[in-house]
């Protein structure tokens, strides 16, 4: 029997119930420093909207009821501008699950995060970034979002997340609704399972939206960890490039 695929807006609205309590948010890791995009202190959230086979959060994800605490958006820009004070790092992030499911939350954050000199990469999946929300985020000089596409087409979207195809469409809004209020942005896409051929067919459809678009694609490769690659093994799916935990 075939699995029954998800809808990802349906989905939002059943773990908003979970992670979400007024303008708190669940997170289970903060802060976290790292040296991704050359250093950056960073709090991970609970809950996320899609299901992606690749995904290296675990239990976070799957078990937000029984994992994490509430923040302020007070408590988190102390946490994490405390972090990026004490290794130097000039960039913020909420990552880990989908940031975007708590939007009072993360508007107040980047509220208190454009008084300071600090940038703020939001890195979102863009289910939930209609235009309405996209317009919120005119104005913040301190912000920069990435995009992380699910794929190329709307059938590898599918597979590797296991939601309705019409979810990928919902990322590719994003990114116009993002383009059309003028909000910086950029699109992070997963190629470990994706041809050549659709790849190209995605830098077309990005180039349509805005050239600035297919000249900032952030490649994405997915990274064996063991749970990842416990999953991918149970589906049988096999990426063409990927990266080992240990490296």
């Amino acid at each position: 029997m075939e699995p029954t695929l998800y809808d990802p807006l349906e989905l939002s609205k059943e773990i908003q119930k979970v992670v979400v309590k007024g303008n708190k948010r669940k997170y289970y890791r903060i802060p976290r420093g790292g040296m991704w995009y050359g250093g950056i202190a960073t709090g991970d959230c609970c809950g996320c909207n899609l299901r992606c086979i690749f995904c290296w959060s675990n239990a976070p994800r799957d078990h937000p009821d029984s994992i994490g605490k509430f923040y302020s958006p007070e408590d988190i820009f102390f946490k994490i501008t405390s972090c990026a004070k004490k290794h130097n790092y000039r960039l913020l992030r909420v990552s880990g699950n989908e940031p975007t499911l708590s939007k009072e939350h993360l508007l107040k954050l980047l509220e208190l995060v454009e008084r300071t000199e600090y940038l703020f990469i939001l890195e979102t999946n863009g289910i939930l970034i209609d235009n309405k929300f996209a317009r919120s985020l005119t104005g913040f000089k301190s912000l920069e979002v990435r995009v992380a596409l699910k794929g190329t087409t709307p059938e590898e979207f599918s597979l590797l997340t296991g939601a309705v195809p019409d979810g990928f469409e919902l990322q590719i809004e994003a990114l116009k609704n993002l383009a059309n209020n003028g909000v910086k942005a950029f699109p992070a896409v997963m190629l470990s399972f994706s041809s050549k051929e659709n790849f190209s067919k995605l830098r077309t459809r990005l180039r349509k939206i805005s050239p600035a678009f297919e000249k900032s694609i952030d490649d994405e490769y997915v990274i064996l960890y063991p749970h990842v690659k416990e999953r991918l093994e149970k589906a049988d799916i096999k990426p063409s490039i990927a990266y080992s935990s240990e490296r």
